[in-house]
């Protein structure tokens, strides 16, 4: 799959999962974060602007960890749905919300560059994923991070209408 064949992993999410603010659809000051299965991995685009700032010509360290949080938990939804032989779309998007999230701040981030997401499962159950992601500026990774993923708990679902 790739980018030109299928929405973005988000868009997928019903509407009353869709107001995360790294990714909701529905949430118009949020990133609107887009992430999309390329082979083995997601992958996503983002470019941080001037107020996502820490010190002068760079990323704000939360903001790194807060698209590596929403596109784990994108890359986690997609690798649930081929696992279970379905295609991304063919049935509602199953939600996950972050269980733990560790981030490795390797390099500065510098602001004014698209960043890239990449995520891949390396660990999967029933209840859970484990995803790692890289975000990298200009080829370079600057951020590693690793966060468990768990499947939307009934505590958290709304009732029906």
């Amino acid at each position: 799959m790739s980018t030109s064949d299928t929405p973005a992993i988000q868009d997928l999410y019903s509407d009353d999962f869709a107001h995360c603010f790294g990714c909701g659809r529905n949430n118009p000051v949020g990133y609107q974060l887009k992430s999309f299965p390329e082979g083995d991995e997601v992958v996503a685009r983002f470019t941080p602007a001037t107020y996502h700032i820490s010190i002068p010509g760079f990323v704000y360290g939360g903001l790194l960890a807060s698209l590596a949080d929403c596109h784990a938990m994108a890359t986690a939804t997609a690798a649930t749905e081929l696992a279970a032989g379905r295609r991304l779309g063919d049935a509602p998007a199953p939600r996950f919300v972050t269980a733990a999230l560790r981030v490795d701040y390797l390099k500065p981030t510098p602001l004014g560059v698209e960043l890239e997401l990449r995520g891949h499962v390396t660990e999967t159950s029933e209840k859970k994923a484990v995803v790692a992601v890289t975000i990298s500026a200009g080829g370079i990774v600057t951020i590693r991070a690793e966060v468990v993923a768990v499947r939307l708990p009934k505590s958290m679902e709304r009732p029906s209408h």
